[in-house]
């Protein structure tokens, strides 16, 4: 805990309000998150409709994000990150309480739809951090607003479980949409507008304008193929979202906290470790990162596969855990990259894309899950997931020997 308060500080007062603000509002958003099946299964008319209901009130918000989370972004470049912030706020307040007061099925996948559109608040949250930081130590400050996102998660789940257990389930709805509304008031009273205009931010003026400007084509990254990477990381770890209780029950018969208990071991881990791989990247090279990167997908590749073999559940919850360490140091990390491989006064456009590519790989990695446990049995899962994570690493390893340098010190490993 003391780590993670001098860590906060060493940003300074504005990160710390950011942190907390994140930390809040995804809380908030996550209220519902685990019971929306309770939901929808009590408005469906029938069997087939709260299939594809269960299935879309995930997916919908997802897909609305993928959609205009690059729009918001070249708005965020032209009008401020931070009026992106507090618009992605009340965007999230409003279809909350209409979701709240939605008497259907349909009306919800709309809603939700229309949340996701009128959301992106990570991207601009990154990309106004990066502006108040100066841009430094990028792996730090993408790992801390991950985490502050998934605690936010993980508390919010359990809150959202206590008013679910005393009151209606509209009432979580309503309680996230008060609380987005009072981020919303917050970030717009108290988050200062960064210096010397809100498109060029801290990071468009002075040393740290001209640093940006020549260290993206030093940096001899591809963004593409960064944003492949991330949305293969991703996609692979959202294979299990659908399937994963379902699979707990077939193999292990467990009951259903233990259930929860393991998935959330997953996050849990990345909390413990993304801190830890932010500072073990911490002014190594682009090719130090991608070369872990290379063995981080491979872990993951073993990690996973060992899990779809094991029939302990000791060992299986100490694998997700396990799991989550890994994954600590893969998309902080690769964000980190292509912000550092960016102009200044282009950091919510690609952000914003960035975050655009992470939905629409969670989307396909959900559905591939689906179809494919569907399909061929829930014994697939996980075979599929290292699949898919052989497969990332080999993308890993082409970036990292296209980011070698002919200046490369000989005993550099990675």
């Amino acid at each position: 805990m003391t780590g993670a308060v001098a860590a906060l500080r060493g940003f300074g007062p504005v990160f710390a309000l950011l942190f907390a603000l994140q930390f809040i509002s995804m809380g908030a958003m996550e209220m519902s998150g685990p019971f929306w099946p309770i939901h929808i299964k009590a408005l469906s008319p029938s069997e087939n409709v709260f299939s594809l209901a269960a299935i879309g009130v995930y997916i919908c918000p997802m897909l609305g994000v993928s959609l205009t989370s690059a729009f918001w972004g070249r708005m965020g470049d032209r009008f401020g990150n931070r009026m992106m912030m507090v618009r992605a706020l009340a965007g999230l307040a409003i279809t909350q309480v209409l979701i709240a007061l939605a008497p259907d099925v349909w009306t919800i996948l709309a809603l939700r739809f229309l949340q996701g559109a009128c959301a992106g608040y990570i991207a601009p949250a990154q990309a106004y951090g990066v502006q108040v930081t100066g841009g430094r130590d990028r792996a730090s400050l993408f790992a801390w607003l991950q985490v502050a996102t998934n605690v936010g998660s993980l508390g919010g789940a359990f809150l959202g479980g206590l008013i679910l257990d005393a009151l209606p389930f509209a009432a979580v709805n309503l309680t996230a949409g008060v609380i987005c509304a009072l981020c919303a008031a917050i970030a717009w009273a108290s988050l200062p507008a960064p210096l010397h205009g809100s498109a060029q931010g801290a990071g468009g003026a002075g040393p740290a304008r001209a640093a940006a400007l020549s260290e993206a084509p030093r940096l001899r990254l591809s963004v593409p193929g960064l944003l492949s990477l991330i949305g293969l990381l991703l996609a692979s770890r959202m294979v299990l979202q659908v399937p994963f209780s379902l699979y707990m029950a077939e193999v292990y018969g467990t009951q259903h906290w233990i259930t929860g208990l393991s998935y959330g071991l997953l996050a849990f881990g990345f909390v413990v470790a993304a801190p830890v791989w932010a500072r073990f990247f911490a002014g190594r090279p682009p090719s130090f990162v991608l070369g872990w990167s290379v063995l981080i997908a491979a872990g993951c590749l073993a990690v996973t596969g060992l899990a779809g073999s094991t029939r302990v559940i000791g060992l299986f919850a100490a694998l997700y855990f396990a799991w989550g360490l890994l994954l600590g140091g893969t998309t902080p990390a690769l964000l980190a990259l292509i912000s550092a491989a960016t102009r200044g006064d282009r950091q919510g456009s690609v952000l914003g894309l960035a975050q655009s590519c992470q939905q629409g790989a969670s989307i396909v990695g959900i559905i591939a899950g689906v179809v494919a446990t569907q399909r061929f049995g829930l014994e697939v899962a996980f075979p599929l997931v290292a699949g898919l994570y052989g497969l990332s690493s080999l993308v890993a390893l082409g970036l990292w020997l296209k980011s070698r340098t002919p200046t490369m010190n000989k005993g550099e490993l990675f």
